[in-house]
């Protein structure tokens, strides 16, 4: 018989471990498909290259953003100027310590970055960085 364990004569239970591996390998590929979309949150911006070392941060911070289009975010929500001139007083007063960062495509004037670093700036935002790419300098960190 090919279930009879020889000398007992009774049956021995065996568990199929296949259809767990199947899932386990079909979650590892959905692991390995989705971790490099993980890293590229956000709004897709071209920052500019800067000479400084990187931060390190223990919390998610409130990111400001302006894309190549002059399009305006908070985190990744997209507003108008004037949208940003309501909405930014109201998270500073309800996060007022709460570090905030403002990322600018590479290709955005000047006077618009400095318009909405202004606006945060008076909104009660107190500690406003600015992102930049630090690998494009070769300023990555040293092992």
């Amino acid at each position: 018989m090919g279930m009879s364990s020889g000398e007992s004569g009774r049956a021995m239970a065996d568990i199929n471990v296949t259809p767990l591996v199947d899932v386990m390998l079909v979650l590892l590929i959905i692991f390995m498909i989705t971790a490099p979309m993980l890293n590229n949150a956000g709004v897709e911006i071209d920052l500019p290259k800067a000479d400084a070392p990187p931060l390190d941060l223990e919390a998610d911070p409130l990111v400001l953003a302006i894309d190549g289009e002059l399009n305006y975010f908070i985190k990744e929500s997209m507003f108008t100027l004037e949208e940003m001139k309501v909405k930014l007083p109201a998270i500073a007063k309800a996060n007022p310590d709460e570090p905030v960062f403002l990322k600018a495509d590479k290709d955005v004037p000047y006077g618009k970055v400095a318009q909405l670093l202004g606006i945060a700036k008076n909104s009660g935002m107190p500690r406003v960085g600015l992102v930049f790419d630090p690998t494009a300098l070769g300023l990555e960190e040293e092992p």
